[in-house]
């Protein structure tokens, strides 16, 4: 039996719950940290989401696909992701799910990032890793200091 492998990120960020959802859903303010890639869609429930960013030699490409499962504003967004660049089938048992989840707090909002479950896909403990390397070490830093 594999144990599940669950990102679960909760950051608290100084700033309104409108700006933190600008931050996670305008193509402009996700190419700032998310590696270059614009996030894309029209956030209805069963529509196509797309991280779309250039590569090194200007090349347009889609670096994430999926597909919006729950979307309330300015609260929660729950979509699939999956690299359709990756060297595997590109059926719904390789895809994850990411969930943003927004508060408010005394102390500000809090962001509670989710993706996961890493464990039934092909190249999981890969995935997993670089993806909560990601998180912890690249995008959740930039993120907070775009908004703090």
């Amino acid at each position: 039996m594999n144990e599940s492998m669950i990102i679960k990120e909760e950051v608290l960020l100084d700033a309104k719950a409108e700006q933190v959802w600008d931050l996670l859903i305008n193509p402009e303010m996700t190419k700032q940290y998310m590696f270059g890639c614009e996030v894309l869609s029209d956030w209805k429930v069963g529509s196509p989401v797309e991280w779309k960013g250039k590569t090194e030699n200007g090349e347009t490409v889609v670096f994430v696909k999926g597909k919006v499962l729950e979307y309330e504003e300015n609260r929660k967004v729950v979509s699939t992701t999956f690299d359709p660049n990756a060297e595997m089938a590109d059926v719904p048992e390789n895809h994850v799910n990411l969930s943003y989840e927004i508060s408010e707090t005394d102390q500000g909002t809090l962001l509670t990032i989710i993706q996961g479950d890493f464990a039934g896909v092909e190249d999981g403990e890969k995935r997993y890793n670089e993806s909560k390397n990601g998180w912890k070490d690249m995008v959740i830093p930039i993120m907070k200091k775009l908004l703090e």
